[in-house]
């Protein structure tokens, strides 16, 4: 049965379940290890690549916008509204603005923008790239003298990286704007008042931790979606595995990132 099978292909098929699988894995966080070493090596050492950088943020930002806006438009009206009736209760409607802005600033605004981004941004780079590596692209770039792995993945990740905290930070624009029409259609308050109330109750360590998630969220898109891509096998059915996992392994490291970053800020709070 096993006659034209060579020596390391039985030897792997007379291995558990539970081994071959526990080796996969190991060997996966191996390749995942040095994709990052290399990306951080290739991206401090010259020449960089300026041009393409900058037309990887415009092109993270331009798929990104306008979804971007209309979802963070509608999460704070949303938001407003629903807190609305419990805060009614107690007669405590005038800590509205307060209450979105610690929930929009904190949380909301780059996870909702990590979450877009994810859908649209990582399953387009896993898709390209990945096309690109079984069209032997990426192959005739290596041949020409050119290094890939500069040009495509690292532009990609620091596009991702720079662009998404200024993404969160126009989510987090949108989205007070979007509560502050339902907290003026009800209480008729002004603009200045509403911002006033609501940056009240917001600290420097509040600011800071949403930018430090912001960056975490941009750079896993990044590396996820350019890690799958230009590890990608098996033709087209490789490129479409390539971008549903860059948006399902990107989204649940967010929600990782996410958990941990606010158990140390509340240890610092």
């Amino acid at each position: 049965m096993n006659a034209g099978k060579s020596p390391v292909d039985n030897e792997e098929a007379d291995k558990p379940v539970l081994t071959r699988r526990l080796d996969n894995m190991f060997f996966t966080l191996y390749d995942v290890s040095n994709f990052v070493v290399r990306f951080f090596k290739e991206a401090f050492s010259p020449p960089i690549e300026f041009k393409e950088t900058v037309r990887q943020c415009y092109q993270v930002g331009y798929r990104s916008l306008g979804l971007i806006t209309l979802t963070g438009f509608i999460t704070g009206m949303v938001f407003t509204k629903q807190s609305r009736p419990s805060l009614e209760d107690f007669g405590a409607t005038s800590w509205l603005p307060s209450l979105i802005s610690i929930a929009i600033v904190r949380a909301l605004a780059p996870l909702v923008t990590a979450l877009i981004a994810a859908g649209k941004v990582g399953s387009n780079i896993g898709a390209e790239l990945g096309s690109m590596r079984v069209t032997e692209q990426i192959d005739a770039m290596e041949v020409s003298a050119t290094n890939p792995f500069k040009f495509l993945v690292v532009t990609r990740v620091l596009a991702t990286t720079f662009t998404i905290p200024i993404l969160a930070m126009y989510t987090g624009f949108v989205g007070l704007m979007g509560s502050y029409l339902n907290v003026h259609q009800n209480e008729e308050t002004s603009l200045a008042t509403f911002f006033e109330g609501a940056f009240e109750s917001i600290s420097f360590l509040d600011l800071f931790s949403s930018l430090i998630k912001a960056i975490l969220f941009g750079f896993t898109i990044g590396m996820v979606g350019c890690y799958q891509g230009y590890n990608s096998s098996k033709g087209t059915e490789g490129v479409g595995r390539a971008a549903n996992a860059a948006v399902v392994i990107a989204m649940f490291l967010i929600f990782i990132e996410e958990t941990i970053v606010v158990q140390i800020v509340a240890a610092l709070r």
